[in-house]
């Protein structure tokens, strides 16, 4: 059995967060100062993606959320010519429900979910340890927009700017979450400096 206590984690407050929040900080820099290690070990540098909106999503294999990974497929592959990415980084943060490695992650995410999108290493994204991307967006969007749980999501303009956190409740596909996405994509590509 799982934990699901010991994760300071309020199970109440994951539930009855608000759907989506917007950021309540101004901060220094953007998205694209950060990078992940991809699952296959190479660099995930975000700013290989500079001008296209990034949806970041904490994600695990053994969460009753799991099959959001489906649904992140369903827009990876409707925006991606667009100029959408998603990208997934596994977590073990919450209720010990990523404890696999990066080998058996990647092979459970293709081949249950068909997962074609960029994947990260697997990464602590809350406390002291969290990968520094997510504590930069936890200090632009304020505790309320902050993971509680897995499959957070957070919506990244084409500027490496947050526009939204999406709590986990929130469906990838769901209306509020596709009218974010595509007014995201309506935006102007920044000129570059």
């Amino acid at each position: 059995m799982r934990k699901l206590w010991n994760t300071g984690v309020n199970i109440f407050s994951m539930m009855t967060a608000n759907k989506s929040t917007a950021p309540s900080n101004q901060i220094e820099g953007s998205a694209y100062d950060f990078e992940f290690k991809s699952i296959d070990g190479g660099p995930m540098k975000l700013s290989d993606w500079r001008g296209k909106p990034l949806l970041i999503v904490n994600s695990a294999s053994f969460c009753g959320f799991t099959k959001q990974y489906a649904q992140l497929q369903e827009l990876w592959k409707r925006y991606e010519d667009d100029g959408l990415v998603v990208i997934a980084v596994p977590s073990n943060d919450f209720g010990e429900q990523e404890p696999h490695a990066d080998g058996e992650i990647q092979s459970f995410c293709q081949g249950v979910f068909g997962v074609t999108f960029p994947i990260a290493s697997k990464h602590p994204v809350i406390g002291p340890e969290a990968h520094p991307f997510y504590k930069w967006a936890a200090n632009a969007m304020g505790p309320s927009g902050v993971p509680t749980w897995n499959f957070h999501k957070y919506l990244v303009g084409r500027d490496g700017q947050l526009v939204r956190s999406f709590s986990t409740k929130l469906s990838p596909t769901s209306p509020e979450m596709v009218s974010w996405i595509e007014k995201t994509l309506s935006e102007p590509v920044p000129a570059v400096t």
